[in-house]
């Protein structure tokens, strides 16, 4: 978990590489789902491009339908989710169990609107403009408390400082992993 740019998906990516788990980027799954030329694809690209969050319902199935497609992984790394209660609790009620860990990646706010504005202009992705940024920190903020509280009373957050470069947060990552197996 962590707020838009803070490195959570490259991290994942990185970790998904080196163990054999399965990337669950909920943001690609959106972004995919919303090129697609679909009632529900205009609905969430509509949603994205004004940074508001999609609806649990239709987070689910994405999420759901990746993992289901993919049986072989070891495990998998869902990053980008839950953005809110109902969701941790939705999710685990459709798996059957709580996540195995609960990473955190903490970023200022400042480092998280320079990453995410020069991804945009790299990516060219249309939700990474400045307003959409700030409206998608201000909206995760809100919504995250409460689920960061319910891992924690769970046992299950790992907080990893985000601020240092990507190589330094992923051996924290490959601490977190390895402390598991």
């Amino acid at each position: 978990m962590g707020g838009p740019g803070c490195g959570k998906g490259t991290q994942c990516k990185n970790m998904a590489t080196k163990y054999g788990f399965c990337h669950v980027g909920l943001g690609q799954l959106l972004r995919q789902e919303a090129r697609r030329s679909t009632q529900r694809g205009r609905k969430i690209y509509d949603i994205m491009l004004q940074g508001l969050l999609v609806p649990t319902g239709i987070i689910l199935d994405l999420i759901s339908s990746t993992m289901l497609s993919h049986p072989e992984s070891r495990g998998f790394l869902i990053d980008g989710f839950p953005r809110g209660l109902k969701q941790a609790k939705e999710f685990e009620r459709l798996v059957g169990r709580a996540p195995d860990i609960v990473i955190v990646f903490d970023c200022s706010m400042d480092t998280m609107v320079r990453r995410v504005l020069h991804r945009g202009r790299v990516e060219h992705r249309a939700d990474d403009c400045e307003s959409a940024i700030r409206q998608r920190l201000e909206t995760y903020y809100m919504l995250c408390e409460p689920v960061l509280t319910f891992y924690q009373q769970k046992n299950l957050l790992c907080n990893i400082l985000a601020e240092e470069a990507p190589e330094n947060i992923f051996a924290k990552c490959c601490s977190v992993v390895e402390s598991l197996q």
